[in-house]
């Protein structure tokens, strides 16, 4: 390192040998001067001189300027051009190791990091040369600021040999406090304004879309959408200001229909840009109003008969109890496990697109024959299916059952589950037709069954967001 860059304690070193050599130069050009001077007036020689003395002044001017263009940029032969850490109270730690960090070379993984660091000059500046001398890569940083600190969100690339103990411990002993690890994937390298673009664009297009777009933009969370009044008794329940309510690793929100979307993560604290970021999601969502994709599928079944597979919300609760009237009421208790009565007081629950997505399938005549509901259960993923009984053992249910798994599949669910009785042998038929790992579970009378989805999915004749065009459809 120069002279020039040098400082000591945060203030430029004062060279006195320099100042002596200056002080010397200046009284010796001071003589020079006057010897000349004396030697012009009072010499023979004098106007000669005088000329000479110009010429070789000229002369020594040219060359340094030309000096100066050639050597005035170059930098000292100590200086690497490397900038040089700013002092401060933070950066302490990362002056112990000098030397440069390896090249991050062979396999390398993924890593979401989360820490907290103290609000002030050189916290950041340590903590990235804490990970850099560790040979990460920071391939994004993300600050959410706090009253109290600062929140920094990491996307990292680090060797496959170095684990996540070893990462947590530099950054610990670089300022870091309450930090959380985990392994990330591709999905994650993509730009925060960009997911959250998506995120928009997927809950504008369809209302059923803003619990998966909330669990995708804060993470591994449970959220449950609490409806204004109990499907069953009718009963008000407890709902959140329009602002919202933030606490710690809980928030709560204003669904747009008055009931309440709740939002837990156990294991890491929100922060209030996250909840800023959830809150607009669901205003957005609010202001768009009721709204499900408009694409339907017509088939034809073995014996002949033409049907539409469309997406179905409340708009359709006056025809589903209208195919209730038409169910015989073994068909309505294998469905509601409840009061035959009762039926029709969860439709506008399940026809909700808060609460999931609905199929419905219709009859040339329009009439509706079919319902299947793909449920968000917090999270799990609940699939529902009533059939008429006039169009039972027909592959209707076999065709909302494959269509639903693949709504799931798509939606990122690890598995689906179905509660039945278990006499409902069609439901149990239909369910081993998807050919997934099963599990049963028998209580009471009541059978649940759960699909496991990380085997190979399976998929409907004709994939649901499919967009077909008018002749194909007829």
């Amino acid at each position: 390192m120069s002279d020039v860059t040098r400082a000591k304690h945060g203030r430029p070193v004062h060279h006195w040998r320099r100042d002596v050599v200056e002080l010397a130069a200046l009284f010796t050009a001071v003589a020079v001067a006057d010897a000349v001077a004396n030697l012009i007036g009072h010499g023979p020689d004098g106007p000669a001189l005088l000329v000479i003395s110009s010429v070789v002044l000229v002369a020594t001017a040219g060359f340094h300027t030309w000096w100066a263009r050639r050597h005035g940029h170059a930098p000292p032969s100590g200086d690497t051009g490397a900038r040089t850490l700013a002092v401060g109270r933070g950066s302490g730690r990362a002056d112990r190791a000098t030397a440069a960090p390896e090249t991050v070379t062979g396999e390398t993984v993924l890593w979401r990091m989360r820490t907290t660091v103290k609000d002030e000059p050189g916290s950041l500046a340590a903590l990235c040369m804490a990970l850099a001398h560790q040979r990460v890569d920071i391939l994004s940083l993300q600050t959410h600021p706090l009253a109290e600190g600062t929140v920094d969100e990491f996307l990292l690339r680090a060797p496959v040999e170095l684990n996540a103990s070893e990462i947590t411990r530099a950054v610990s002993l670089a300022g870091g406090t309450g930090t959380w690890i985990e392994r990330a994937d591709a999905h994650d390298l993509v730009d925060a304004p960009t997911r959250v673009l998506g995120l928009a664009t997927r809950t504008a297009l369809d209302a059923a879309e803003l619990p998966l777009a909330l669990r995708q933009l804060l993470g591994r969370c449970t959220i449950r959408s609490l409806p204004a009044r109990s499907p069953g008794s009718g009963r008000a329940e407890e709902g959140a200001p329009v602002e919202g309510v933030l606490e710690d690793t809980v928030m709560r929100l204003r669904a747009p229909e008055g009931g309440v979307i709740t939002v837990e993560r156990p294991y890491l604290p929100f922060t209030p840009t996250e909840f800023a970021r959830a809150r607009a999601l669901v205003e957005l969502d609010a202001r768009l109003g009721p709204r499900i994709p408009l694409h339907q599928d017509m088939l034809t079944l073995p014996e002949g008969n033409a049907i539409t597979v469309r997406r179905a919300d409340v708009s359709d609760v006056a025809a589903a109890k209208a195919m209730h009237e038409r169910c015989s009421p073994r068909t309505l208790s294998m469905r509601y496990h409840g009061p035959v009565g009762d039926a029709d007081r969860y439709l506008n629950h399940l026809l909700s697109p808060r609460f999931g997505r609905t199929l419905a399938v219709q009859t040339a005549s329009g009439r509706v024959v079919g319902l299947g509901h793909l449920l968000w259960d917090g999270d799990e993923t609940e699939i529902a299916l009533l059939v008429e009984d006039d169009w039972q053992r027909r592959g209707i249910g076999a065709e909302l059952l494959g269509r639903l798994v693949t709504m799931a599949v798509e939606a990122g669910c690890e598995s689906v589950y179905a509660v039945t009785q278990a006499s409902n042998t069609g439901m149990v038929a239909a369910m081993r037709g998807l050919d997934l790992p099963l599990d049963y579970q028998i209580e009471e009378g009541t059978l649940v069954i759960t699909a496991r989805l990380d085997a190979t999915p399976v998929a409907s004749r004709l994939p649901y967001d499919q967009e077909q065009k008018q002749g194909q459809k007829k």
